[in-house]
């Protein structure tokens, strides 16, 4: 028996579970559906909606298992926060996994980051890459014997046995996503996350994904677990498996959590066919760039049944968006949100403020692109520096002891900005206010401008990263 687990709680995290959008972890999932297919029993511990470790462990007693993987979702952007939170309660679940006697190999963001922790806490290896690849030749070995030396398998941290870690062979990432099963949806209980969905919003929403990675350089991006490496599924594969969701799980709405979606205009006009042809239209949500979402893409989009869209924007002044290796331009996003609107779709921007050297004038800004082309809705971070960026890199030597934020919503900066994490917050509040009244909001702009954090010199160590 083969144990897979997720670890995002979504009652460790205030603002997620007040948002109450829970997803299940869709690349765990995948991973069940892989193994099945090798002939493996499996059970899944999903956390999203449990209630703690306690339940896990419940589960592990319940199921005995040779085996446990915890494997993230690595398409669930909150995974690639490594909060405090989910690395403790992680750990904690390494740990009683390993106390059971069972063999025990973790996957995500966090542990690619820092292997040590978890090889220490117990882990007999840590996936550097995606996990559907490695976990699955990793269970085989254990299955011929649970004692299976592991240095022959590929894509795996191992403990050196001298404090410190070793690394298999560079894993490739899989090139064929079409000849991927579909997630293990069975596993899940979806009764549970219909019945959360509907209360708190009156309708039901599913994940998928329609490719995997980003071939983009945002300085200030991690990405541990696809690197920079963009693999897609064929439109007609996504078609499929939308009208699967639609008449099975009767999702009435669609989180597509792809980094980037589509990516040409080819393969969304194809994608927008194929959905059409299956009659699979179901309201979706993605993620994309501004500089791709052209009128004929926007078009397409529709005609697939695209609701919302949401633009990495950050910051309304060239310059720091310059400085962060965007290569997009602020007329691209003034472009592609009218674009959407124009269509009835949702245009929705993502926000980082405090990227080093940010002024007060770049803070106005991109105020003042909000205020001009009003997006529909917002969501506003400070920039948070995650090992093997160029940005981490260049605050390296600002960081003290605290890395990490303790949740989603804590919005703390981690190094020396122009300004204070308090002032900071005000700014995020004013910008949601803007967006939230749909009118102009000078007075807290006023305040901002008069009040004592702007002018303070950025906080010592002391007090950003105690």
């Amino acid at each position: 028996m083969i144990l897979l687990a997720s670890s995002l709680f979504l009652r460790h995290d205030r603002k997620q579970f007040e948002r109450m959008k829970p997803y299940p972890p869709l690349a765990t999932l995948l991973v069940a559906a892989l193994l099945r297919e090798q002939g493996h029993t499996v059970a899944l511990f999903d956390a999203t909606l449990a209630t703690g470790v306690d339940a896990f462990i419940a589960t592990l007693d319940a199921t005995t298992p040779a085996v446990v993987g915890i494997l993230e979702d690595n398409f669930n952007f909150l995974t690639k926060m490594c909060t405090v939170r989910t690395r403790e309660t992680t750990l904690k679940m390494v740990a009683a996994a390993k106390a059971m006697g069972c063999r025990v190999a973790v996957n995500g963001s966090d542990s690619a980051d820092h292997p040590q922790l978890y090889l220490d806490a117990g882990a007999d290896a840590v996936l550097a890459g995606e996990a559907d690849v490695s976990f699955p030749a990793l269970a085989d070995a254990w299955r011929h014997s649970i004692d299976a030396p592991l240095r022959d398998i590929a894509g795996l941290l191992l403990a050196d046995g001298e404090r410190g870690v070793s690394k298999t062979a560079h894993v490739r990432g899989i090139g064929d996503l079409d000849a991927l099963p579909l997630p293990a949806w069975d596993l899940v209980e979806v009764e549970a996350y219909r019945e959360a969905w509907m209360s708190a919003h009156g309708r039901f929403s599913w994940n998928l994904v329609s490719s995997r990675g980003c071939p983009f350089g945002c300085n200030w991006c991690a990405k541990p677990i696809f690197g920079r490496r963009y693999a897609q599924r064929s439109p007609e594969c996504v078609a499929e498996e939308m009208r699967r969701l639609k008449d099975e799980v009767r999702a009435d709405h669609l989180w597509f959590a792809d980094d980037i979606f589509g990516l040409t205009a080819t393969w969304i006009a194809r994608f927008a066919a194929a959905v059409t042809a299956r009659e699979a239209r179901v309201p979706f949500m993605i993620q994309c760039r501004a500089d791709l979402l052209t009128a004929e893409v926007v078009t397409s989009l529709h005609s697939a049944g695209a609701e919302e869209v949401w633009i990495g924007v950050e910051s309304g002044s060239q310059r720091i968006t310059d400085a962060m290796d965007k290569g997009t331009e602020v007329a691209d996003v003034r472009a592609a949100t009218r674009a959407l609107k124009a269509h009835g779709i949702r245009a929705c921007w993502f926000l980082q403020l405090g990227y080093p050297s940010e002024t007060w004038d770049d803070l106005l800004m991109t105020r003042d692109l909000v205020r001009e082309e009003r997006p529909d809705d917002i969501g506003v971070s400070v920039a948070y520096p995650l090992p093997g960026t160029k940005f981490h890199a260049m605050v390296h030597a600002q960081l003290g002891r605290r890395r990490n934020w303790d949740d989603t919503d804590e919005l703390a900066m981690l190094f020396h900005g122009t300004y204070t994490t308090p002032f900071y917050r005000m700014v995020r509040d004013a910008l949601h206010d803007e967006v939230g009244m749909g009118a102009v909001n000078d007075a807290a702009w006023s305040l901002l401008a008069s009040d004592e954090w702007k002018h303070r010199s950025p906080e010592p160590r002391s007090a950003a990263n105690g």
